[in-house]
C-alpha cells in the first residue's frame, strides 16, 4: 500500500425509535496509511462546515481492534474491541457526551492496494442505548484514476 491513499468511512446506524430505518453517513477524505508493529495506521484532517478549525483523526486497526483518537474541533479517543465494551468521552463544541461501544464483530480484508474494516457495534450515549451501528472502512492507494472522479482530495 503507498503512503497517501483515499479514506472512505461509511456509518450505518439502526435507531431504536425509528422503523427499522438506516441512516447511512458516508465521509471521502484523502490521507496518510502507516503500517508498523503489526497494526495499520491512517491519518487525516477533517474540516467541519461552519467552522474555521478543523479535526486531526488517527486510526489504529488490525484484524482485533480499532482506535479512533480525534483531536481539533472534536476530541475523543474510541476503541472498538470483538466482544467487549468500552467506555469513552466525545467532546464536541456543543459539550460532553460519554459513550458506551460495545463491540459485536471485526472483520479485516487486506489487499495490495486496498483494506476494508468493517466492525459492528451497540452505541450507547449518556448511558442510553442509542441504536445498533456499523462503520465500514475503506483505504485505497491514491491514483489519478480516483482522484480524477473526486478532484478536491488532490
Amino acid at each position: 500500500m503507498t503512503k497517501d491513499v483515499i479514506i472512505s468511512i461509511r456509518g450505518l446506524q439502526m435507531l431504536v425509535d425509528e422503523d427499522g430505518e438506516q441512516e447511512p453517513v458516508e465521509v471521502l477524505n484523502a490521507g496518510q496509511y502507516y503500517y508498523k508493529n503489526n497494526q495499520h495506521y491512517i491519518l487525516y484532517d477533517e474540516p467541519a462546515e461552519g467552522f474555521d478549525e478543523t479535526t486531526h483523526n488517527i486510526i489504529k486497526f488490525n484484524d482485533r481492534k480499532l482506535e479512533v483518537r480525534k483531536r481539533g474541533l472534536l476530541e475523543t479517543h474510541m476503541i472498538f474491541e470483538e466482544n467487549k465494551k468500552n467506555l469513552s468521552m466525545y467532546q464536541t463544541p456543543f459539550g460532553i457526551m460519554d459513550m458506551g461501544i460495545a463491540t459485536t464483530r471485526i472483520q479485516l480484508s487486506e489487499q495490495p492496494e486496498r483494506i476494508f474494516l468493517e466492525v459492528d457495534y451497540a452505541l450507547e450515549m449518556n448511558g442510553s442505548y442509542v441504536g445498533d451501528c456499523s462503520i465500514q472502512l475503506l483505504v485505497r492507494a491514491r491514483t489519478r484514476e480516483n482522484l480524477a472522479l473526486r478532484p478536491e482530495l488532490s
